[in-house]
């Protein structure tokens, strides 16, 4: 890997973007904006050897990653939970926009190789229709709720209407999605592969295929710890304290969870694994986790080989 001599931050928001460049210290303000992107990139020169990172910022920070990704400039995404802990580390206590884009900076010069780079054109639509479809179902829960509630008839028109409405779109998103996988040969073979797990079903299919991208690239061990899923140690001495999962991908670890009550039921081999564990005397949710764990680590060993499931 080239060696990197130049580090920057960006701190982005809604309507502006921070700049801080470690290798002359000039930090700097844009509008983030296409204009903006431009002048942002005018600044920064040539994407010789430097790397630039920014955080998730709920989707402000998409356009400016995407125009300096095609720039050819080296664009890594690192975890906002990260950068804070390293702030801390540090004994930065203050935390304005300026501020943390040097923090930025700063913690990718300590970890060069850590982040994600710009996900693809088609795993970033089907992530954007993914979520969408997740929204919308957390809507319909909320509504289904609300109507339990009301006593009045024209309210509970009003909601029944807006609840056929919630349901027919949330039907157009899965239709949308399984539309974009068939039309990619990779994703849809890959999607063979995984339908054919017993337990994975095609919501959890498809934010694999979307949000897990490394499958089937990685050890066990690492995509266990990607999905957060993987237990923790908490070990000091003498004392072996209890392991516990924490981070990793939230979507991810909560769809694999549901999974892990279908397959501990349906899928022989996780049925068999969830049996043994549960006679060992192992609490529910920790027997659920162990599923949820094993049944990704199944699903990346056969997208590895290019292989679908076999009971045998």
């Amino acid at each position: 890997m080239t060696q990197k001599s130049g580090f920057v931050g960006l701190d982005v928001g809604k309507f502006e973007i921070y700049v801080y460049v470690s290798k002359t210290g000039a930090a700097f303000a844009v509008p983030n904006t296409p204009t903006g992107h431009a002048k942002l990139q005018a600044k920064l020169g040539p994407p010789l050897s430097q790397i630039i990172a920014l955080e998730p910022t709920g989707g402000y920070e998409w356009a400016v990653w995407k125009a300096l990704d095609i720039a050819g400039y080296d664009v890594r995404q690192v975890s906002a939970a990260h950068v804070r802990a390293f702030a801390r580390a540090t004994g930065a206590l203050a935390k304005t926009d300026p501020v943390d884009a040097r923090l930025i900076a700063e913690f990718m010069a300590f970890r060069p190789h850590c982040g994600r780079r710009l996900p693809a054109e088609k795993l970033r639509h089907l992530n954007a229709l993914s979520t969408k479809r997740r929204q919308l179902v957390e809507l319909r829960k909320r509504l289904k709720c609300q109507i339990q509630q009301h006593h009045d008839a024209e309210l509970i028109d009003l909601d029944t209407e807006l609840l056929d409405l919630l349901s027919h779109q949330i039907k157009v998103l899965d239709d949308a999605v399984q539309t974009q996988i068939r039309a990619d040969s990779q994703m849809k073979q890959h999607a063979k592969i995984l339908r054919s797990i017993p337990g994975i079903g095609p919501v959890l299919c498809a934010v694999l295929i979307g949000e897990m991208p490394e499958l089937g690239s990685i050890s066990d061990k690492q995509i266990a710890a990607l999905a957060g899923v993987a237990p923790i140690n908490n070990d000091s001495g003498r004392n072996d304290g209890k392991r516990t999962i924490k981070g990793g991908r939230y979507n991810v670890r909560c769809l694999l969870y549901q999974a892990a009550l279908v397959a501990s039921t349906h899928n022989p081999h996780l049925k068999a694994f969830a049996k043994r564990l549960k006679e060992k005397g192992k609490p529910h949710k920790v027997i659920l986790i162990a599923v949820a764990r094993k049944l990704l680590v199944i699903a990346n060993a056969l997208v590895a080989k290019n292989q679908l499931w076999r009971t045998n």
